[in-house]
């Protein structure tokens, strides 16, 4: 059942994706297919035996490493997709009615940031057809039944946000202004379900103490979490700005937005750097120095080239320039990538004492899943009111 979907979507994809308007030439686009098509029809075979063998046959998980690629890549995904709570939270409960150009591309990213989480999540259960039953059953002691409930409740709520979109492009404006009037209530639920969710996948590692490296395992984890989340929506919100003045066909926005929210960016980040350094001071995280030189290197990278170095970037220089912002905002991902990567992978190693590598299905999957998500945003931009029409 889960195949014929994958296919009957991906079917409505490549129509919309040729016969759509673009600058791209259409052998480009046939091309562009051409490799999708190829992941996809691998990632499907890795799907159907992931479906039918199991986790244990199709996965290099194991007691020793039970959570792998596929827990990385939801925390990944979770974060980059903050830029939807973030900039609505800005826009409509902050009134900085500036940005509202490119909410709606940010909303429609977060929402299928957040189909992706939910398959992968479904897919890393032990029985996947069971992946209901924390809605019915509540354990409400549980960290992972409230970032259950919280990533359902949100998804729902990014629907809502991103309804008058489809209304709009269906013409039913009645359905519109009934949307609209519930905005702000909209808003104000989903910047408490996002704060709580994603703080709460911090949580997650906070028991295990005797298994997370010193440079990560902290208490205030959760709060590392929502801090690096405020930075990554931010740095969406600034790659935003660029797609924007790409696809809206000439219309440019305020002179003063990409300064402004490279501005915000650098001193998230700086908090972020601040909060992160002193806490591995109090500490004595720095004891573990040399003891695994290379988890040493992967703590340097996180914190220098993925949060200090684009604060400064975005402080002084790319605030000036666009692309240049956009560049910087690339490198503020890339480092909330790294952070989550440590947390839930690689500081796991040294303990663990297993090497984990993912095998090739499970790249396959996960490599299928974020084409349909990056062809679902293009479809979707072409066929609904997202950007401004030429």
């Amino acid at each position: 059942m889960i195949e014929v979907f994958f296919i009957l979507a991906y079917a409505i994809i490549v129509a919309a994706f040729v016969r759509s308007k673009t600058h791209l030439r259409l052998h480009t686009r046939l091309e562009v297919l051409l490799l999708a098509s190829a992941a996809l029809a691998v990632g499907l075979y890795a799907l159907t035996q992931r479906m039918t063998q199991g986790l244990g046959a199709t996965t290099h998980l194991s007691d020793s490493f039970p959570w792998g690629i596929w827990i990385s890549v939801d925390l990944c995904g979770i974060a980059l997709a903050s830029g939807g709570f973030i900039l609505a939270g800005i826009v409509h409960l902050f009134r900085v009615h500036r940005l509202e150009p490119i909410l709606r591309p940010t909303v429609l990213t977060a929402f299928i940031a957040y189909q992706l989480v939910a398959a992968i999540l479904v897919l890393d259960l032990g029985r996947p057809l069971r992946f209901w039953h924390p809605l019915v059953m509540w354990q409400h002691h549980s960290v992972m039944f409230e970032i259950t409930l919280c990533l359902a409740l949100y998804t729902v709520v990014l629907a809502l946000e991103f309804s008058p979109v489809l209304f709009e492009y269906l013409g039913f404006h009645r359905a519109v202004e009934a949307l609209q009037k519930m905005t702000l209530p909209v808003v104000m639920a989903g910047v408490i379900l996002s704060t709580l969710h994603q703080s709460s996948f911090g949580s997650l590692f906070l028991i295990v103490p005797q298994k997370l490296s010193p440079y990560w395992y902290t208490p205030i984890l959760p709060i590392l979490f929502l801090l690096s989340a405020v930075c990554a929506g931010l740095g969406v919100a600034l790659l935003e700005c660029v797609l924007f003045e790409r696809a809206a066909g000439g219309e440019r926005l305020d002179a003063g937005i990409v300064p402004m929210l490279a501005r915000w960016t650098s001193r998230a980040l700086m908090l972020y750097v601040i909060v992160r350094l002193t806490d591995l001071l109090v500490r004595g995280s720095w004891r573990a120095v040399f003891q695994h030189p290379w988890l040493d290197a992967s703590l340097a990278v996180e914190i220098i080239a993925g949060s200090l170095l684009p604060a400064l970037w975005l402080g002084r220089i790319a605030k000036r320039n666009a692309h240049q912002a956009a560049a910087a905002a690339v490198t503020v991902l890339g480092g909330v990538v790294w952070h989550r990567l440590n947390v839930s992978w690689f500081g796991l190693i040294p303990a663990s004492g297993v090497f984990y590598v993912p095998s090739w299905l499970e790249i396959a999957i996960t490599l299928a899943l974020v084409m349909i998500g990056i062809l679902v945003f293009i479809a979707a931009a072409q066929l609904l009111p997202v950007f401004p029409r030429r």
